[in-house]
């Protein structure tokens, strides 16, 4: 068998154009990603899901971001609105793990019923008082102890639910000031630190089976972005002990600079196994996929790995969950 494309492309709309399906057949990338742009109804979303898995002739994976909050793609009336993350954690107290676990084997049911088998949580960055607005309702607390305890429970919940969780973002957000789509976040803590809070819940959750890089700037260890730097990703297979799959946040975010190309090159040359490119155009597209190539040995090795944890879902009685999370969030008395 012949190594996969290291990418993980997205589609412009609700169906695949003819152009797509050829360049999809050509690049067979290692997955997909979906927003809300292709999202409509589920028979729709199904079809989707089914042509993506036609145009490169196998069980590809395909995921999305269905955190909760602000970072949901699949969005009432037809499918649930949940809380943040955060909100979450805050409502439920001493219950948070249960709470999360619940939420996410939800959420998971949501997914795997539109052939959707991956999602882009657990979120592990460790909040602090300067995290940015874009991330800070988004995580799980401020101990990286219990952040960790808690993104063990939504990746149990997705994976219960038949869902691939993706980590992210390795090695940790939580210090960043700025938000990575629109600016590079340059943290200047010591290794030291960051070895004990940021980096401590991803070495905890080191057996998962995917990651998803960060794009800032780690001063006190690399110049350079952590997804560009080989610095930076030795760190995470030696320091955090991370032999999952790692993927590319998206590379058209502004905190990377160059070509896309450039991007992808020097992001697979650091140590990321696949890259992810999102909301570019076809021409676009066609390029990072040319200049990201074939998985290497080890990333193949990793991506197979990955969807060996596939699972189909446990049964479970989704009312009687809905009707639990439902109770703990309303508040003591309630349950």
């Amino acid at each position: 068998m012949s190594a996969w494309g290291a990418t993980i492309l997205d589609a412009t709309g609700h169906r695949l154009t003819p152009d797509e399906k050829t360049f999809f057949a050509e690049a067979d990338p290692f997955g997909f990603i979906l927003f809300a742009r292709n999202i409509d109804t589920p028979d729709q979303v199904r079809a989707l899901c089914d042509e993506m898995r036609s145009a490169v002739g196998r069980n590809v994976p395909i995921t999305i971001d269905q955190e909760g909050g602000r970072v949901q793609r699949l969005r009432a009336p037809t499918w649930r609105e949940w809380l943040p993350p955060l909100a979450l954690v805050m409502r439920t107290g001493p219950g948070a793990a249960e709470a999360l676990y619940l939420q996410y084997r939800i959420i998971a049911t949501e997914l795997h019923a539109l052939g959707i088998d991956s999602n882009c949580a657990p979120l592990v960055d460790v909040a602090g008082s300067a995290t940015h607005e874009f991330l800070h309702d988004r995580c799980y607390g401020t101990e990286p102890g219990i952040v960790a305890l808690l993104g063990r429970a939504v990746a149990d919940g997705l994976l219960d639910g038949g869902v691939l969780p993706v980590l992210k973002h390795i090695p940790g957000h939580g210090r960043a000031q700025a938000d990575s789509h629109l600016d590079l976040p340059v943290v200047e803590a010591q290794m030291e630190a960051l070895v004990a809070c940021d980096f401590a819940p991803f070495r905890a959750l080191n057996d998962l089976p995917m990651g998803m890089t960060a794009h800032l700037v780690y001063a006190a260890i690399d110049p350079r972005p952590a997804t560009t730097s080989p610095v930076m990703m030795q760190l995470i297979r030696d320091e955090i002990g991370f032999d999952g799959l790692i993927m590319t946040d998206d590379i058209t975010m502004k905190a990377l600079t160059g070509t896309l190309p450039e991007i992808a090159r020097a992001s697979l040359d650091a140590g990321c196994d696949v890259v992810l490119c999102c909301n570019a155009s076809l021409e676009d597209r066609r390029a990072v996929a040319d200049a990201a190539g074939h998985l290497t040995g080890h990333g193949q090795r990793r991506a197979e790995a990955a969807l060996a944890v596939r699972k189909m879902p446990d049964e479970v009685d989704i009312p009687a969950l809905e009707a639990t999370l439902a109770a703990m969030i309303a508040g003591p008395g309630h349950v």
